[in-house]
């Protein structure tokens, strides 16, 4: 649980997560399948939004994209190199 949390808190850190997504990207470690699943998963939500909350709830609708994000956001980092994990203090303990 304290795992989640510590992430959810990352992906509000906009000065932590938008580096990460970059270096994440550049990476030589990641492999290219990796990339182009976490592109897919990112782009076909924006692409199919079926939200379990409609979004004219404003606050509900947006926490489930919220929530939608850090799952994707979450996977990111697990798939990430151990070096890069440790970059940004995301590596479990």
């Amino acid at each position: 649980m304290f795992r989640f949390w510590k992430r959810v808190k990352f992906v509000f850190n906009i000065k932590k997560s938008i580096p990460f997504l970059v270096r994440f990207f550049q990476s030589k470690e990641v492999s290219r399948s990796k990339k182009w699943l976490s592109i897919l998963l990112m782009f076909g939500y924006l692409l199919f939004p079926w939200d379990i909350i409609p979004d004219f709830l404003i606050f509900f609708g947006i926490v489930d994209d919220l929530a939608v994000f850090t799952f994707v956001l979450q996977l990111m980092v697990k798939m990430a190199p151990e070096s890069l994990q440790e970059e940004y203090q995301l590596k479990d303990k």
